[in-house]
């Protein structure tokens, strides 16, 4: 299937869980009143697999992350954190997995929808065998 079309500008429309989702990954409170339904504007210029997605924030602040799907790229987070991600295309949407959760993008109904999922952690204890 073919890449999908991501360029164009886009506003702020509504989310869903987003006071459970930054508190769960570390936001500060001051940080999470800012982005509470903030009329954010995201620009996505797309040329095939090179994307460049600038997010505008009310009072000036912009946060531009420019990735080649499949190329390790240098990302930074909402909150402002520095980090490396690879973005992939899977089933025509963008994922990359940010330091605390995973991101995806997709273009639906002519909207962008982004969906940030915490990833958890499983982790198991190996049963010792009963003796006798």
């Amino acid at each position: 299937h073919g890449n999908m079309a991501f360029a164009g500008k886009y506003e702020f429309e509504g989310d869903e869980n987003y006071d459970d989702f930054v508190t769960k990954i570390g936001l500060s409170s001051d940080k999470i009143q800012m982005g509470r339904n903030c009329k954010i504007v995201t620009e996505v210029v797309q040329n095939g697999n090179d994307f460049t997605w600038t997010q505008h924030f009310p009072g000036g602040r912009i946060t531009t992350n420019t990735f080649t799907i499949g190329k390790e790229a240098d990302m930074e987070t909402m909150g402002g954190k520095k980090f490396k991600a690879t973005v992939k295309m899977e089933d025509g949407k963008l994922v990359a997995d940010f330091p605390n959760y995973r991101h995806t993008a997709e273009i639906c109904g002519g909207k962008l929808v982004e969906v940030s999922s915490q990833m958890s952690r499983l982790v198991y204890l190996k049963k010792k065998k009963k003796t006798k």
